[in-house]
């Protein structure tokens, strides 16, 4: 470490409680660990215009962001974006290990304050005469997917993470959209040299996505949250961001293709197909999204990876909902929705009798098997739940099998002879179907698909996306 330098950012610290007025708040650290940041940033078009800092704790943490704020000054957005714990180390010839907390709550409390300015700030915007037709954001969540894509996109992408759920009780390291995450997602995009831009989403992901999760499971239902955030919260701010920062394209890595006439197409590998969870977004939205990912298997993607030298090449796939990670259903739903375990009676379907109790109707799905508590000779399956009386009935595998569904909801972009396939949940291949009744193209209505074989009934508030051979064509939610 060069000391000189330490001494000098300690002696006179560049920013330190000079707030730009009309700047944006980026805020790490608490009273945890004893150290604190904020730090304020302002733009005007391309550029900061404005940056500065107070600190309570160590005097590393006084360094550090008066580094930040030398490097940042009238910078460009790309440059600032750009701003690294490897990048403030270098500035300072090196830093020591035990002083590593301090850079790396600068970097966090900096980055969030730029990409609130980027995103929410009216001024906020690329001044670039001619924009690169090769720029585009990459959406990054810190795992391998979202590496290659971002590999794939080139040196002129722009990446971008979004925090969407902070919480104590959960798994940070095993969520894709933590604090945790957009940190392995910013030191990826940083490893690569591209700019990253971190965006604070948890106010509208709450409001979007986890509220109507909560209160469709108060009305027994089972709602898919990824569908709702995809197409109402995550990629709609991601592309507004994308128009601020001169990019014309929004790149993500999920397994999926599209159309020239900005339609989802099914992903080569049916096994990592995600576009039944891209299902609800406009083709307005689609026409200017790319997935370098929707010909590529797995194995080719982590393959891609490891010959980059990408430190991710080896991260496992997250598996539960993001805001689920590491807490379970019942455990959540009760903290932050207030539904409490309520034992009520099993009922079997065949008899009657009751033949079990359930810890609360609102945690049970229909064609639910495992769980149930009930020793039968004959597997049985949730074929009903009934919240407003807390009973939960089971019955036999024959009892849910249908050949027709009924939609609420339902929007086509294609006529709706053209439907000639259905999937009804995410990790179902797509079935053989008709569209029995439903809205015109560009209208939303009621619904009815009929099953060319019978299929286990799905659960009421699941998606249902339908489907012209291997493009999607529309959505409806299960009545």
């Amino acid at each position: 470490m060069a000391d000189w330098r330490y001494e000098e950012h300690l002696r006179a610290p560049a920013g330190k409680d000079r707030l730009p007025a009309n700047g944006h708040d980026g805020v790490a650290g608490g009273a945890a660990c004893g150290d604190l940041v904020r730090i304020v940033v302002a733009v005007d078009r391309d550029r900061i215009s404005g940056v500065g800092f107070v600190a309570e704790g160590c005097g590393a943490l006084t360094v550090c962001a008066s580094v930040a704020c030398e490097l940042a000054e009238d910078a460009t957005i790309r440059d600032a974006a750009r701003i690294s714990v490897a990048r403030v180390c270098e500035e300072l010839g090196g830093l020591h290990p035990g002083k590593m907390h301090a850079v790396e709550l600068v970097v966090d409390a900096f980055h969030r304050a730029l990409g609130t300015a980027v995103a929410r700030d009216a001024s906020a915007g690329d001044g670039a005469d001619n924009v690169p037709p090769t720029r585009t954001l990459v959406a990054t969540s810190g795992g391998v997917d979202s590496a290659v894509a971002a590999l794939k996109a080139g040196p002129d992408a722009v990446c971008v993470t979004l925090e969407l759920w902070r919480d104590p009780a959960n798994d940070a390291e095993s969520s894709c959209c933590s604090h945790s995450a957009v940190r392995r997602a910013r030191d990826v995009a940083h490893d690569m040299g591209l700019p990253h831009l971190t965006l604070d989403l948890r106010e509208e992901f709450r409001d979007g996505v986890v509220t109507p999760w909560i209160e469709e499971h108060r009305q027994g239902l089972t709602p898919n949250p990824c569908v709702r955030c995809n197409g109402n919260v995550r990629l709609d701010a991601m592309l507004d961001l994308a128009d601020r920062i001169g990019c014309a394209t929004l790149t993500t890595g999920h397994y999926a293709r599209t159309t020239d006439d900005g339609l989802l197409r099914l992903a080569v590998d049916p096994r990592k197909d995600q576009a039944y969870m891209l299902s609800g977004l406009r083709p307005e939205s689609i026409a200017r999204m790319r997935f370098p990912l929707g010909g590529l298997t797995k194995p080719d993607v982590r393959r891609i990876a490891e010959e980059a030298g990408l430190l991710v090449a080896r991260t496992p796939d997250s598996q539960d909902l993001c805001f689920l990670a590491g807490t379970g259903q019942s455990a959540f739903l009760e903290r932050h929705g207030g539904l409490e375990a309520a034992p009520g009676p099993v009922h079997d379907a065949e008899t009657g009798e009751t033949i079990g109790e359930h810890q609360g109707a609102h945690l049970y799905t229909l064609g639910q098997r495992r769980g149930l508590g009930v020793a039968a000779g004959e597997p049985r399956y949730v074929v009903a739940t009934d919240v407003a009386t807390n009973v939960v009935t089971v019955g036999t595998k024959d009892r849910l099998m249908t050949d027709q569904v009924t939609l609420r909801d339902v929007v086509l972009h294609r006529e709706p002879w053209r439907v000639d396939g259905v999937k009804l949940r995410y990790r179902q291949q797509p079935r053989r179907a008709r569209v029995l009744s439903a809205p015109d193209p560009g209208s939303t209505g009621p619904g009815t698909v009929v099953l060319e074989e019978p299929l286990l009934k799905a659960a009421p508030g699941q998606t249902a996306m339908l489907l012209d051979g291997d493009v999607v064509v529309g959505t409806g939610t299960l009545a």
